[in-house]
């Protein structure tokens, strides 16, 4: 029996796809992502599954991939585009290659036009296909950097993925709206760029005016996709914290959800490196934070109690990830920094003091 999972990381809006052959115990990992290699670790590890190979459909700019750490972690062997560049890869994959998890197959489909190296992932028997950011649901991934050409792309979607049978079912790399899979009838008949009478012309002179910001994560995931999710330096992340389900980011450091912060027994010491007009300001604070500024912080960590855990907390979580390096630095064994600070703990719904309502 396949064994299938579409996964999500909400701050990329990127999917990953966990495929699995459950005769064999072996399966495959589309579009990992480096936070999430814990959590699909343990997914794996729970369905009993052996993780023979991550895949890559691009070179991704607004996440960094899983691949080089669920190697370290798991053995897995990394595949992606030949053509992409990456540096690192185990499987360098072409138009027509095969990637085999038991007794299934993926056969690759070169679909390039967001960038030189993007692939499609189709499942043996037709049925499903991974299409990367060639295809969206009612759109494509972007064609204005990395390579990207509005004419290829036009021709590889019409020639590798709308050729495909109308009930094959189509599963993107994003989706910025909550949907999570698509169809070839359905592209073949709603989609704007691609589908109804829509021509090359059309879709080229769409395409070369959307006028659309780079992605915020760009200048990072980009250099860190082409060493295939390799850290500068090949650091691999320290043993997993006990004392509470922590992710550890590319950057370096563990940060804590708020939700889990929220239900964490017995509380951490969590420490508020805002200015004083900002911890008394309208996002208010975390109850029973301790406000030490940033700046104040190298003088004052002698306050805090190294034999507890240490959770960071500032507006967005840029300042606290500093002061969670800073804290590492100076001997904290147990440090995690507050995933998007107040903004996220007051989206999620975490109890505040003060603020504004």
């Amino acid at each position: 029996m396949l064994i299938f999972r579409q996964l999500f990381d909400p701050v990329s809006s990127t999917y990953s796809y966990l495929l699995g052959d459950d005769s064999r115990g072996e399966a495959v990992l589309i579009d990992p992502v480096f936070e999430h290699a814990r959590r699909d670790s343990a997914l794996l590890r729970e369905l009993g599954l052996r993780l023979v190979a991550t895949l890559d459909t691009h070179v991704h700019a607004d996440h960094v991939t899983g691949a080089w750490l669920l190697k370290s972690r798991l053995g897995s062997r990394i595949a992606g585009a030949a053509a992409g560049g990456a540096q690192g890869l185990d499987v360098p994959l072409a138009h027509g290659d095969t990637v085999a998890f038991g007794r299934r197959t993926l056969i690759v489909r070169a679909t390039p036009g967001h960038t030189d190296g993007c692939l499609s992932f189709v499942l043996d028997d037709e049925s499903l296909a991974f299409t990367g950011d060639a295809l969206l649901i009612r759109g494509c991934g972007r064609t204005d950097f990395q390579q990207g050409s509005a004419e290829r792309l036009y021709r590889s979607v019409h020639e590798q993925l709308l050729t495909l049978p109308a009930h094959a079912l189509l599963y993107p790399a994003h989706d910025y709206k909550g949907l999570t899979v698509t169809s070839v009838a359905e592209e073949r008949r709603y989609n704007p760029r691609f589908g109804g009478d829509s021509n090359l012309g059309d879709f080229v002179g769409y395409m070369n005016h959307l006028g659309l910001p780079h992605p915020k994560q760009m200048a990072v995931a980009v250099p860190a996709n082409l060493r295939c999710g390799r850290p500068d330096g090949d650091v691999a992340p320290p043993a997993e914290p006990a004392w509470a389900p922590l992710t550890w980011t590319f950057a370096g450091l563990w940060e804590i959800a708020p939700a889990v912060l929220e239900e964490l027994s017995p509380a951490p010491q969590i420490v508020d490196v805002r200015e004083v007009a900002e911890f008394d300001g309208p996002l208010g604070r975390i109850p029973g934070a301790l406000p030490i500024p940033l700046a104040e912080l190298p003088a004052l960590s002698s306050t805090l109690d190294r034999a507890r855990p240490v959770v960071t907390v500032c507006r967005s979580g840029v300042r606290s990830a500093q002061a969670a390096v800073l804290l590492a630095r100076q001997g904290f064994g147990d440090v995690a920094n507050l995933a998007g600070g107040m903004l996220r703990w007051r989206a999620s719904g975490g109890e505040v003091e003060g603020g504004a309502a």
